[in-house]
């Protein structure tokens, strides 16, 4: 079961493999094509016009960039491809193109488009890109006092790198604040807080960069989580959904210039004042939400509170100390919810079921979260059986597993699914599961339970027939 695409989009690297685009459960995405290192794509290709568009109002940088590309060549063509720094690569995510008419020096790699059909000579296409780069900001300087204020380094090319000429671009960077001391490259048009490079008429070649760099104020917590792992348990018995979150997170902001004040920042909370430490994480969740928890490696944590209500609920959670930069906090959230809320019966011979959740739900911050790696486990009834699913989010391994737990026989059937480079923009990205549960497999478990206390009683009743006595009685 395969989501529709506009355009598929491989990575085509330098390294082990990788993959973008969705496959069979029991198959590889796709895998990362190993090129030469002085590999140069074939100049099939000019840019007509070309508009990029960086957004640093999160604690990741967004891109977009809408482009009319050309086919210069004789023959028609259908792969196009975007490069990235080497050191930059591996830090992308979320990357998709889309037709917009018809709604994906150092050592370079490259992101290939393939085009639905070729594009013949002389035609065009225009194309809206869309990536995120995490941990691309830099806090300069990187140690501050308590409570100072952090100033980010964000450094990128006035012109938009291209593996073809351009004749004409534009470059637009959103910052979040219009407290910008230091600008280093270029000559922008500044408005407020929005900076544009060019319009550049002249023809560029392919491969031009001319580096700048932007110094601005960002007083808000670099939120980033190293992994986390996500469990989705059904229950068709018990009509519930049981989900559980364990987070690794880490402060990507300025370190601390000295101690930590405990004093200092008690006084802060009566006042509240912009900070870089992070103190608060809220999690929307699905109205209905139920029995929620907060523990971390010490024990339950309690400064949190969970407010729900029919149409929403909402779970806030104070970590045990706030984070600074460079600080780290690991633990784990979970709550049940109503499974008719999230499966569909569909009336077949073999039973199947209709699984829709969020791939990903976890905070929603203002500043935004970024994710290296995420693991999603839907954890299936003992017995389901051709399970298939569907998501929009890029995944780089699927793999189904055998969950075993409490009087199972043969074991939950489990589907595993791995994105590195994800952000919580795919909160509202869903993930759709079907599968077969035919209606013998749900009277295993309670057959198991019966045998399991027949065998006890039996037991029991043999041991009590035994004649364990030393001598005869008289």
């Amino acid at each position: 079961m395969r989501a529709p695409i506009f355009f598929t989009a491989y990575v085509v690297l330098f390294g082990p493999a990788a993959a973008l685009a969705n496959p069979k459960p029991s198959e590889a995405l796709s895998s990362q094509q190993i090129l030469p290192h002085n590999f140069k794509p074939p100049q099939v290709f000019q840019n007509a016009n070309l508009v990029r568009h960086t957004n640093l109002e999160k604690s990741y940088v967004r891109e977009t960039i809408n482009v009319a590309i050309e086919n210069i060549d004789s023959k028609p063509q259908d792969q196009y491809y975007v490069p990235f720094a080497a050191d930059v690569i591996d830090k992308v995510g979320g990357f998709d193109a889309r037709d917009k008419k018809n709604p994906g020096t150092a050592p370079t790699q490259f992101f290939r488009i393939t085009f639905p059909e070729p594009l013949p000579p002389k035609s065009q296409i225009t194309l809206s890109i869309t990536y995120h780069i995490r941990s691309a900001l830099t806090p300069l300087p990187f140690k501050i006092n308590q409570q100072d204020k952090q100033y980010l380094l964000h450094t990128f090319s006035t012109h938009t790198p291209s593996a073809y000429p351009t004749l004409k671009q534009k470059t637009k960077v959103k910052f979040p604040t219009t407290d910008i001391p230091d600008v280093i490259g270029g000559s922008p048009d500044r408005q407020g807080s929005t900076f544009t490079y060019g319009p550049y008429n002249d023809p560029i070649p392919a491969g031009f960069l001319s580096p700048a760099t932007a110094r601005y104020e960002y007083t808000r917590p670099l939120i980033h989580a190293t992994l986390l792992e996500r469990d989705i348990e059904v229950s068709h018995w018990g009509g519930n959904l049981a989900s559980e979150e364990r987070y690794w997170i880490t402060n990507q902001g300025a370190q601390l210039l000295g101690h930590f004040d405990r004093v200092q920042w008690a006084a802060t909370q009566y006042y509240s004042p912009p900070t870089a430490a992070l103190r608060q994480l809220n999690v929307p969740l699905r109205a209905g939400a139920m029995n929620p928890y907060f523990t971390d490696d010490i024990g339950n944590v309690s400064t949190s509170r969970f407010r729900s209500s029919r149409k929403e609920a909402n779970l806030e959670l104070k970590p045990r100390y706030p984070v600074f930069g460079g600080w780290k906090y690991s633990f784990r959230i979970g709550w049940d919810a109503d499974l008719r809320h999230f499966l569909r019966h569909l009336k077949t011979p073999e039973g199947g079921h209709v699984l829709k959740v969020p791939f990903l739900e976890g905070p929603r911050m203002s500043e935004g979260v970024s994710y290296a790696k995420v693991e999603v486990r839907v954890i299936l009834p003992e017995g389901a059986r051709n399970v298939k699913f569907e998501t929009e989010v890029p995944l780089v391994a699927v793999e189904e597993t055998v969950h075993r737990t409490f009087m199972d026989t043969v074991g939950r059937t489990t589907l595993k699914l791995t994105a590195m480079n994800v952000v919580d923009e795919a909160r509202d990205k869903p993930l759709i599961v079907t599968y077969d549960y035919p209606f013998s497999a749900a009277f295993r478990k309670p057959i198991t339970i019966f045998l399991g206390v027949m065998a006890v009683f039996v037991t029991a009743w043999g041991i009590g027939m035994l004649d364990v006595s030393i001598g005869k009685q008289s």
